[in-house]
């Protein structure tokens, strides 16, 4: 169902509460090596500043712990916000705290058209906590913990009259900020903004009504991590395209040796179901690179078989690699979601390089390509493809939930367009 977009709010004077995803990597200077994240937030950030709103940003950053102030001090957002003032060419704001009486002054003291920046969301105990409640023993929240959750909320909700979710990243999590926030929030006052409408515009039209052929490249190292998604899209796709370290699960499903080659073993009943499931739709590698360990500059074979008991596969082959390049050039719609090989080491690269090059191509000749977020963004932009394709995820995670079908209760909280 379609969400109200930041667009259709009335948001001059108001306080406009936007939840975003600056989830971005700091040095040891805590300097912003890569800004691709605030950039991302930028077209709805300044939209509600142009438009004379009062924008309260919100966005975590890494993991802190909670238990040692000064080795949480490196997850602060501070340096997020001096990056963002020199791309909005404005100052930013930015409180010392998430929430509480001071926090409040300093928003209740914003005039139209300026912007604050909270500081790191999970430096309160109560914005995962319903991740932490799932280690409980009857997976609830205990009192304590419940109470943590509620000051946060309120806490926020003081600070925001609309809500604005532009974080797609945390989409699949029920955190405070995320959700409980605009639970809180009036109808009419709760919309996406324009990055998450994107990946909706996108990954949804994907699923819901592609241009056939309709194609879905899907890797990465563990067939478990997958299965959802390969039961999800066996409906919708005509055909799944495998590579990754999991091919060697299916490889050995079907009586192949792999040798060393990373694979599940546990998990050969339900690599021989899927692809009982997928019969004439799941397309293998017929041949795959192989090497004695994972490390540049050693010699390599070619295997079409079975891997010999010395070797590890760590990419798809030059066989495998000119018929998926193929498949996915022809395509109407790709998605794809995980590297087909060991990327991150030549020459383990070729085979996600082969198929990022046909995405490209498919992208040129006007085939809708998605990129899956996670390692499949790092990989495509290792290849200076980044601007060749149609979309890139900026949410490994949420955006594999959502090829798995799931419902994002951050979503479903906005109000309906």
């Amino acid at each position: 169902m379609a969400k109200k977009s930041v667009r259709t709010l009335d948001v001059r004077g108001k306080r406009v509460f936007l939840r975003a995803d600056l989830n971005v990597p700091l040095d040891a200077s805590c300097k912003v090596t890569d800004d691709r994240r605030i950039r991302g937030f930028l077209p709805t950030l300044q939209d509600v500043l142009g438009r004379g709103g009062r924008a309260v940003v919100a966005s975590h950053l890494g993991r802190p712990e909670g238990k040692d102030p000064a080795a949480d001090a490196k997850f602060s957002l501070r340096p997020v916000a001096e990056r963002m003032g020199e791309l909005l060419g404005r100052p930013v704001k930015f409180a010392g705290k998430v929430i509480g009486t001071d926090v409040e002054a300093q928003v209740a003291a914003l005039k139209d058209g300026e912007v604050l920046l909270l500081e790191n969301v999970r430096f309160h105990k109560g914005e995962d906590i319903i991740d932490k409640a799932k280690k409980n023993p009857d997976g609830k929240l205990t009192p304590e913990q419940d109470a943590k959750r509620v000051e946060l909320a309120q806490g926020l909700s003081r600070l925001a009259e609309q809500y604005v979710n532009d974080a797609f990243g945390t989409c699949h999590r029920k955190h405070v900020s995320m959700y409980d926030v605009p639970a809180m929030l009036p109808t009419g006052t709760r919309a996406m903004g324009y990055l998450v409408e994107k990946e909706l515009k996108y990954l949804g039209e994907a699923l819901s009504s592609p241009k056939r052929p309709f194609v879905a490249v899907l890797g990465g190292a563990k067939v478990s991590d997958k299965i959802k998604v390969i039961e999800n899209l066996l409906g919708k796709v005509d055909q799944i395209l495998i590579g990754g370290a999991m091919m060697f699960t299916f490889w050995a499903a079907q009586g192949k040796g792999v040798g060393k080659s990373l694979c599940e073993h546990d998990k050969l009943d339900l690599a021989r179901s899927l692809l009982d499931k997928g019969a004439g739709k799941i397309v293998l590698p017929t041949d795959a690179i192989c090497a004695t360990e994972l490390r540049t500059g050693l010699p390599t074979e070619i295997v079409t078989g079975e891997v010999p008991a010395h070797l590890m596969g760590l990419d798809i082959g030059p066989r495998t690699r000119e018929a998926f390049a193929r498949i996915v050039t022809e395509a109407n719609t790709v998605v794809w979601n995980g590297p087909l090989g060991a990327f991150e080491t030549e020459p383990f690269d070729a085979g996600t390089h082969g198929v990022a090059l046909a995405m490209a191509k498919a992208t040129a000749r006007g085939a809708v390509t998605v990129i899956g977020g996670g390692d499949s963004a790092a990989a495509v932009e290792k290849a200076g493809l980044a601007d060749k394709v149609s979309h890139i995820s900026t949410g490994g995670g949420a955006s594999l939930e959502f090829l798995e079908g799931k419902k994002f209760g951050p979503i479903e909280v906005l109000d309906d367009a």
